[in-house]
């Protein structure tokens, strides 16, 4: 008779994974996946192409996004180790060992499928771990990393002259505020330097909505034609005025109490060159490691370039626990080519 573990297997459950539409996001493609050997942080780059710096938070953050649990020794200068596992309930069990007794084939794969969505859903809460660290860093040039040992600060190194924090009269909340002028005093920071001008920026749709209701920009847009201000207007504006191209993002994960919270913060503006600004690293997790140069004992496979899923047999009663688990951080090796703003 088929056994639970027949179809409830990191075979199995990977094909599935594996199968399903890939979502393209702005943070993934400035960030590629990358697989290296090993876990230590020294293949993690920031500032000038120097190792980054760890170290504990001075502040506490209000909400945590939903993420795995994680694990991170900074002595020993490794990424940070995210874990969480799931048992197949009680009435899924019951039914699927019914299905097995019946030789049912459709009623089993049916089930399987019900069950494997649990297991896509722990797949995405790894994908939330490093999208929410990628989007971290795209908007502040610093990660803030939910851990056993509290909130954890990786410091890339953002140069004190490729950030700014407006303040009063010149916040862009402020319909008189000097937004292209600003704009050029960043992207003059480069150029001076001998550098390439940052030709894309990043932000939300609320930070957006200051440079529509600006003063000096809606004159000038309706000076060239008397028209009705709207997003793409504006987007063509600052790509003819400063060979900007905007980028809106949005987008939320779920904090440990279920409730929704946005990867991106409002009032936050990025200019960033052109291509890819580094790469999502993934390290090897324990469970690979076992796979590839240990025992092979563990059911694991690794999808989506590190992420490890393993399913282990449970007796009394007969059940599969599967955990899925990473080592990842995203490098920055441009950083030094990017200007980070606080204008609100």
């Amino acid at each position: 008779m088929p056994k639970i573990q027949d179809y409830i297997n990191t075979k199995e459950i990977s094909t599935y994974i594996e199968k399903l539409p890939p979502v393209d996001t702005l943070d993934e493609s400035l960030f590629p996946r990358k697989k290296q050997i090993g876990m230590e942080l020294k293949w993690i780059r920031g500032s000038k192409n120097k190792p980054i710096a760890l170290r504990q938070s001075t502040f506490d953050v209000a909400v945590k996004p939903r993420a795995l649990s994680a694990t991170l020794k900074i002595d020993a200068k490794r990424m940070p180790f995210f874990k969480e596992s799931v048992l197949i309930n009680e009435e899924d069990r019951q039914m699927l060992l019914l299905a097995l007794n019946s030789n049912n084939e459709a009623l089993i794969m049916q089930l399987a499928a019900q069950i494997f969505d649990n297991y896509t859903s722990l797949v995405e809460g790894a994908e939330v771990q490093m999208k929410r660290m990628r989007c971290q860093l795209i908007q502040n040039g610093e990660i803030n990393i939910v851990s056993e040992d509290g909130e954890i600060i990786v410091d890339y190194g953002v140069a004190d002259e490729n950030k700014e924090v407006l303040l009063s009269d010149a916040k862009w909340s402020v319909p008189s505020a000097d937004i292209v002028g600003d704009i050029e005093r960043w992207q003059n920071v480069f150029v001076n330097k001998g550098m390439a001008k940052p030709s894309r920026a990043i932000m939300t749709g609320k930070t957006f909505g200051y440079i529509k209701t600006n003063t000096a920009i809606i004159a000038e847009i309706k000076g060239l034609n008397n028209v009705i201000i709207t997003d793409q207007l504006v987007k063509n504006y600052l790509k003819e005025k400063l060979n900007l191209t905007v980028a809106v993002v949005a987008g939320q994960c779920y904090n440990e109490a279920g409730s929704p919270i946005n990867y991106y913060e409002d009032n936050k503006v990025t200019l960033i060159p052109e291509g890819t600004l580094g790469e999502s690293v993934y390290g090897t997790t324990p469970e690979e490691a076992d796979k590839i140069y240990g025992s092979g004992k563990l059911d694991t496979q690794i999808v989506r370039t590190g992420i490890a899923i393993t399913a282990m047999v449970k007796e009394d009663p007969v059940t599969v626990e599967t955990k899925v688990s990473q080592i990842c951080m995203p490098s920055f090796e441009r950083i030094d080519e990017c200007f980070f703003a606080t204008v609100n």
